[in-house]
């Protein structure tokens, strides 16, 4: 790695650190604190998995593929994650740094990438692949399970893009299989 590239991945590192400690500090207000940590634990799958029975329930045997799709869609999705956290191993803010604050729980000890984002991207593309009327609940709640890992203290915004960036491959990736046939 070129000196040149050293100073823009340190002046960039420098830039997510300081930008997930002051996104941190809005969860001072209980207000924001509380909603977003009922929006990480319903993006924890609770969520999902209830859009997947409504679903089921309201689209009877029409609704099979398209839930399927999301499964499949998720478990690809937690085998590329967990893979990458225990390739990176990268610790999460609050145990980096004391000035991030921590408002919500972490489900591992590792923040590269944020699997919460990655699902929330990945599951709410496919959604929206067969039910386009969804996207005005869809996409505001995508955004704020994003938004949510960092104001928790729970990744670094560069975790939450890395993820969405992933989700939205791995959308695109199964929606194109799913289309050719």
């Amino acid at each position: 790695m070129t000196k040149q590239m050293r100073f823009y991945f340190s002046r960039m590192h420098a830039l997510d650190s300081a930008l997930c400690v002051t996104v941190s500090h809005s969860s001072q207000y209980r207000l924001i604190r509380d909603w977003f940590r009922m929006i990480s634990r319903l993006g924890d799958g609770v969520f999902w998995y209830t859009l997947m029975l409504a679903i089921l329930v309201t689209q009877q045997t029409d609704g099979i593929k398209p839930v399927l799709h999301m499964l499949a869609t998720g478990l690809t999705g937690t085998l590329v994650y967990k893979w990458l956290k225990h390739k990176t191993l990268r610790p999460r803010p609050y145990q980096v740094r004391q000035d991030v604050w921590l408002s919500g729980k972490p489900l591992d000890h590792f923040s590269f990438p944020s699997g919460h984002t990655l699902h929330a991207v990945a599951f709410g593309l496919v959604a929206l692949f067969y039910f386009p009327v969804l996207a005005a609940i869809l996409i505001p709640f995508i955004i704020m399970v994003a938004m949510s890992r960092v104001i928790l203290g729970l990744h670094y915004p560069s975790d939450v893009l890395a993820g969405a960036a992933i989700g939205y491959a791995i959308a695109l990736i199964s929606i194109n299989l799913v289309s050719m046939y």
